[in-house]
C-alpha cells in the first residue's frame, strides 16, 4: 500500500482511543432540547383548508400558522383528510408553532415553479444564494416543529426536467462565487432551475421533527442550515428524484438524528459544512448524534459525511445503525476544491448488509481538483459487521498534499470482500481485530 512520503516526525502522537470520544455525547444531548408548544389549537379547516385534494389551502395554512404564532404558540392542526390537503406553495413556519398532522392526513406540494416564488435565502450545494422557496422553509425563526404521523408530498417527479436543466445554474453559482460576487446579487428564481429542498429551516433554534413521513423530494429533503438544537426523530423519508438526499444536516451545532428510517436514491445521511470559498468563516457543523436510524438503501451512500465540508465537520457520533444495500456504506468525502476539514467522527455498532465499499474516505470527490486539500483527522470506526462487500472493504484516498491523519478500526467482521484495503497518503491507520471472512487482515498507513 502507498502513503505519503510526508515525515513523520511531523506527527509523533496518536489518536486518544476510539471510546474517548463518546465521553462527549451525554454533554451534547444535554444540550439537545426538543421545543415545547402552548396547549392550544388552529384547525385549518377552520380557515378554509379542504382535503380534497382540489382546494388550494396554502392561504388556510399560511393564516392558521401566522393566528397561532401571534397567540404566543401552540399547534396548527391538519385533521384526517379524504384525499389530501393541496398547498400550491411553501408553507412558511413562524416561531413557536408545531404543524402538526394527524393520522391519515396529507399535505402535497404543487409543481408551479412561479408559486414558490419571490426568492429566499437558502444554501444550493453548500453555497448561499436566492432562489425557490424550499417547500417547508423557516428563516431565522424560535421554537418551530412538524409533528405527528401524516404525511409530506412534494411530487418529486413533476420536477424531473430540471435535474439535468439545473446543471447551467450550478456552474452559474460557482462561477458567482469565484468572481466574488456578494451574496446578495445571487439571485435565482424565475427563469432558472435550481432545484427547491422539502424542508429547510434555515438560522433557526430550537427545531423539532418528528413522526411524520416526507416522500417525492425534489431535491435534498431535509436540510437543517445553520441550525442549533435540532432534533429530527421517529421520521420515515422515502425518494424522491436524484439528489434526494433524506437528511443533510448543513452547518448545524447540536443535532440528533434518532429512530428514522431512509430510502432514497442518493445519500440516506449526508452531513455538510458548505463548499469552497463562500463557507470560509461561517459556522460549522458540529456536535451531531445520529443512532438508532435504518439507512435502508440507496443508489449511492448510506451515512455519509460531504461531500460539502468547505468549513469544518466536526464532533459526529454515529451508533447502533442498520445500513441496507448501497454502494458505499460508510462515506467521508470531499475535494481540494470543496476544501475545509471532518475532525473527530466516531462510528461504532453498526450493521451493514450489502455494499460496493464498506468505508471510504475520499479526498478527490467527483474529480474535482483545486488548492484546498481537506483535512481529515481522527476518524474512528469500531464494532461493525458486514454481510458481504462486493468490492474494496477499506477505501482510504488522502491528498498528497494533505494527507489523512488517524484513522482506527476496531472489531469489524465482514462476510467476504473483492478486496480488502485501498490505502495511500494516510498516516497511522491502526486496525485491530478486522476480519474478511472469518480470516484476520490488518488495515495501515504509513507510521
Amino acid at each position: 500500500m502507498a502513503a505519503a512520503d510526508a515525515g513523520c516526525s511531523n506527527f509523533s502522537v496518536y489518536p486518544p482511543p476510539s471510546g474517548a470520544g463518546w465521553d462527549q455525547v451525554p454533554a451534547i444531548l444535554a444540550r439537545i432540547v426538543p421545543p415545547q408548544f402552548p396547549d392550544r389549537d388552529f384547525d385549518v379547516t377552520g380557515y378554509g383548508a379542504v382535503g380534497d385534494g382540489k382546494v388550494d389551502c396554502r392561504p388556510a395554512f399560511a393564516a392558521a400558522i401566522a393566528d397561532c404564532s401571534e397567540a404566543g404558540g401552540g399547534r396548527v392542526v391538519a385533521p384526517a383528510a379524504r384525499e389530501f390537503y393541496l398547498v400550491n406553495g411553501p408553507i412558511r413556519l413562524l416561531s413557536n408553532v408545531n404543524l402538526y398532522l394527524e393520522a391519515g392526513s396529507t399535505i402535497r406540494f404543487g409543481a408551479n415553479p412561479a408559486d414558490y416564488l419571490p426568492t429566499v435565502l437558502i444554501r444550493y450545494q453548500g453555497i448561499r444564494c436566492y432562489n425557490y422557496s424550499p417547500l417547508i422553509y423557516a428563516y431565522g425563526q424560535s421554537n418551530i416543529a412538524i409533528t405527528g404521523s401524516g404525511a409530506l408530498d412534494g411530487q418529486g417527479i413533476r420536477w424531473s426536467s430540471w435535474v439535468a436543466s439545473s446543471a447551467a445554474d450550478w456552474t452559474k453559482l460557482l462561477q458567482m462565487v469565484a468572481e466574488g460576487v456578494p451574496l446578495e446579487q445571487r439571485i435565482f428564481g424565475a427563469g432558472h432551475h435550481l432545484r427547491l429542498t422539502m424542508f429547510e429551516p434555515y438560522e433557526c433554534r430550537n427545531v423539532l421533527l418528528q413522526g411524520v413521513s416526507l416522500r417525492g423530494s425534489p431535491f435534498w429533503t431535509i436540510h437543517p442550515t445553520f441550525c442549533t438544537n435540532v432534533t429530527i426523530q421517529d421520521v420515515t423519508v422515502s425518494p424522491g428524484i436524484d439528489n434526494d438526499d433524506g437528511c443533510d444536516p448543513d452547518s448545524c451545532t447540536d443535532l440528533l438524528v434518532e429512530g428514522c428510517i431512509f430510502t432514497t436514491h442518493d445519500d440516506n445521511i449526508s452531513v455538510k459544512a458548505g463548499h469552497g470559498a463562500d463557507a470560509q468563516g461561517l459556522p460549522p457543523c458540529q456536535n451531531l448524534v445520529i443512532r438508532n436510524c435504518q439507512a435502508a438503501g440507496s443508489d449511492w451512500g448510506g451515512i455519509t459525511v460531504g461531500s460539502q465540508t468547505g468549513s469544518v465537520v466536526e464532533s459526529v457520533f454515529v451508533q447502533d445503525c442498520q445500513v441496507g444495500k448501497c454502494s458505499d456504506a460508510l462515506f467521508i468525502k470531499s475535494s481540494s476544491e470543496t476544501g475545509g476539514a471532518v475532525k473527530n467522527v466516531f462510528i461504532r455498532s453498526c450493521q451493514v448488509s450489502e455494499c460496493e465499499v464498506l468505508f471510504r474516505i475520499q479526498s478527490d470527490f467527483g474529480g474535482e481538483y483545486g488548492d484546498s486539500p481537506p483535512l481529515y483527522t481522527n476518524i474512528n470506526v469500531e464494532n461493525i459487521g458486514c454481510g458481504k462487500v462486493k468490492g474494496t472493504a477499506f477505501a482510504i484516498d488522502g491528498d498528497a498534499r494533505n494527507p489523512i491523519l488517524y484513522v482506527q478500526l476496531d472489531d469489524i467482521a465482514i462476510g467476504s470482500a473483492g478486496v480488502a484495503e485501498q490505502v495511500q497518503n494516510a498516516l497511522f491507520v491502526i486496525s485491530s481485530n478486522v476480519t474478511i471472512g472469518g480470516q484476520p487482515v490488518t488495515i495501515s498507513g504509513l507510521f
